[in-house]
């Protein structure tokens, strides 16, 4: 059963992803043609991250609920109403309902993420980041796949009579359609229900009612979920920090758009591809060493990418991959050490809390990032990422130790 649930859960990260990647491909340039204002395209973005963190709380409380089925067809469904939205949006020309609309569409972000956990409600003890980190591979397909499909969507979406860049949003609506048709008929058994039924605890009838306050109370009694979810956050924070400036940063280096691109994609490479090899680690010799890992390679990438002189494009290069595969290391190993720390009643309430932060972390590090850069340098940015990653890191390092010193009576 788990074997099954891997491959479907991975089937839909792979169709899910492409919704998510095509949908975001072109957000930004189409709200700028509808409203045109530059301040009002970065919205685009934030209205998508917004979505993902506002749709992970309902999610996990139906998947309290209902299982991990519910609560993933939640946030597919959320996702292909907002490209539906979207397409009507374009076709007025109103860049405020698009807007609405990218909102929504932020639940196939949402649903991606929680998709990883779900990996792990069956998992043989020790093999959770394992199998957590090959639903975090499938995807990199979609995430590469789908930018490279939004002009052909464009092109189709226009011979069947859609209004330009209609297109992509509609190619959207119908990915994230099958990534719900995969979870519905697919998940079956649902796992996280499947997993209750074998600890012999079954959901009440108030389960997910109190989804905050449960996660809350449940973080404050487990210290290793905290830790996980101080890595997580940090983890995020740091790596779209550094990477929503890093175009900024290039382009003023007089950087042209196929060298951003470039580092962009190798710096997705990083995140994803390196994944699995993670997960294995993370089970072999444990989450917080890898966590501690995960936090020297956003320092040395913020360093490489912080100290590159003018036209030292392979130096920033290095540090995003570096970027991408210290974010690797805080994902998989955090949702997996948060995943085996709570008891199976609770997961669904902390990782929708987890989602949630991470989600809004990552909002407030772009809106300060760009502040810090506009103000300072991109160098200075580097230099409090990483004083950031090197406190939490050192926290992560003797805390963890201290937790397995034998205490004193």
């Amino acid at each position: 059963m788990q074997r099954r649930t891997l491959a479907v859960l991975s089937a839909a990260q792979i169709t899910g992803g492409v919704g998510v990647a095509v949908g975001l491909a072109l957000s930004s340039l189409v709200v700028f043609e509808l409203s045109g204002s530059e301040a009002i395209s970065g919205l685009a973005g934030t209205a998508t991250v917004l979505g993902a963190a506002i749709l992970a709380l309902p999610a996990a409380k139906v998947s309290g609920r209902g299982g991990r089925r519910a609560g993933l067809g939640l946030t597919y469904v959320a996702a292909l109403t907002g490209c539906l939205i979207s397409v009507l949006a374009i076709t007025i020309a109103s860049w405020p309902l698009l807007l609405a609309g990218l909102v929504l569409v932020g639940g196939g972000s949402a649903g991606n993420l929680a998709a990883r956990y779900s990996a792990t409600d069956l998992s043989p003890k020790g093999r959770a980041a394992t199998h957590l980190s090959l639903v975090v591979w499938a995807a990199t397909i979609g995430s590469v796949a789908g930018p490279n499909l939004a002009a052909p969507a464009d092109r189709i979406g226009a011979d069947l009579g859609l209004v330009p860049t209609a297109g992509p949003f509609a190619f959207a609506a119908i990915s994230f359609a099958v990534a719900l048709l995969i979870i519905v008929v697919g998940l079956r058994p649902d796992p996280l229900v499947l997993a209750r039924q074998l600890s012999g605890t079954a959901a009440t009838a108030g389960a997910g009612s109190r989804t905050i306050r449960d996660a809350w109370d449940t973080l404050r009694a487990t210290p290793a979920a905290r830790r996980a979810l101080l890595a997580i956050a940090v983890s995020h924070t740091a790596m779209v920090s550094v990477m929503s400036m890093t175009p900024v940063h290039l382009h003023h280096e007089g950087a042209d758009l196929k060298i951003i691109g470039l580092v962009l994609s190798l710096h997705i490479a990083g995140m994803f591809v390196l994944s699995p090899v993670v997960g294995w680690v993370a089970d072999k010799l444990g989450k917080v060493p890898v966590l501690v890992l995960g936090m020297a390679l956003l320092l040395a990438a913020a360093a490489l990418a912080g100290t590159a002189g003018e036209h030292h494009v392979g130096q920033v290069t290095a540090g995003l991959i570096l970027l991408g595969v210290g974010w690797s290391c805080g994902l998989v190993a955090g949702s997996a050490m948060l995943s085996e720390s709570v008891a199976i009643e609770r997961r669904p309430a902390v990782q929708g809390l987890s989602d949630l932060l991470m989600n809004v972390c990552g909002a407030t590090g772009t809106i300060v990032a760009g502040a810090i850069v506009g103000a300072l340098s991109y160098g200075t940015l580097g230099l409090v990422v990483g004083i950031m990653v090197t406190i939490t890191g050192l926290r992560l390092a003797f805390r963890g130790r201290s937790a397995h010193l034998p205490q004193t009576p």
